[in-house]
């Protein structure tokens, strides 16, 4: 654990924690869109506002709100040695996901962040969690990795969800800045707005427990299923 006694996160895990989630990381993450590409060929998003409201959605009633379970009860099993329940909840995380396109974006985002884990910053949690997904044939997915890379490296749970959040909420900015099209300036302000998206989904997430799993935000999962048979597409999902 890297990690003072005073429970302040190590300017080294800080800095590792950063370049994980950086838009430099090789995990593919540009490549993919969470289903925007079709919600702005439908009209659903069009200008700055409705992605925030979109995405605001999604933190608290969708997909990203059960990776953000996923990822804490990830991190307290990797913490805590309880191997037997982590290999559990990655084989949860990899079926609860409500298209083929969400599934492809977690495992091979998941894989890659894996693959690259491994080799640049080895761990033996790491390596143990490879294994284990290896032996039981379940897909890496993304939440659950960066978060037993982040307990190994003694990053308090909480700073690693909200940067988790944090980074998935920025690269989405990035493909509607693409899609829509918006000003570079717009999509700052909405990663602005929506931060407090992000803090409240990170603090549920706190207290929820797998029981609580679940999408409400429907739409969201309906725009990546039209993305499968979208007729021109930039991005994968």
């Amino acid at each position: 654990m890297s990690r003072d006694a005073n429970g302040v996160v190590a300017p080294r895990s800080l800095l590792r924690l950063q370049s994980w989630l950086s838009p430099t990381f090789p995990m593919g993450a540009y490549s993919y869109s969470h289903g925007l590409e079709s919600a702005v060929e439908s009209n659903q998003i069009r200008d700055r506002h409705t992605l925030v409201d979109w995405l605001d959605a999604d933190l608290r009633f969708g997909s990203a709100r059960n990776d953000a379970i996923f990822f804490v009860e990830a991190w307290r099993c990797a913490a805590g040695g309880h191997y037997v329940r982590l290999t559990e909840i990655s084989a949860l995380s990899a079926a609860f996901r409500g298209t083929s396109e969400f599934a492809l974006e977690a495992s091979q985002e998941g894989a890659s962040s894996l693959t690259t884990l491994r080799d640049v910053w080895p761990d033996p949690e790491i390596d143990r969690l490879s294994e284990a997904l290896r032996l039981q044939h379940i897909q890496p997915m993304l939440p659950v990795v960066v978060a037993v890379r982040s307990a190994a490296e003694g990053v308090p749970v909480a700073v690693a969800l909200r940067a988790f959040l944090h980074g998935f909420v920025s690269n989405l900015i990035t493909a509607g800045v693409r899609l829509i099209p918006l000003g570079q300036t717009d999509g700052q302000r909405a990663i602005a707005e929506l931060e407090d998206a992000v803090l409240d989904a990170s603090a549920h997430a706190m207290t929820a427990s797998i029981d609580d799993l679940g999408s409400a935000a429907v739409m969201v999962e309906l725009a990546s299923a039209s993305h499968e048979t979208q007729y021109t597409r930039l991005f994968r999902s």
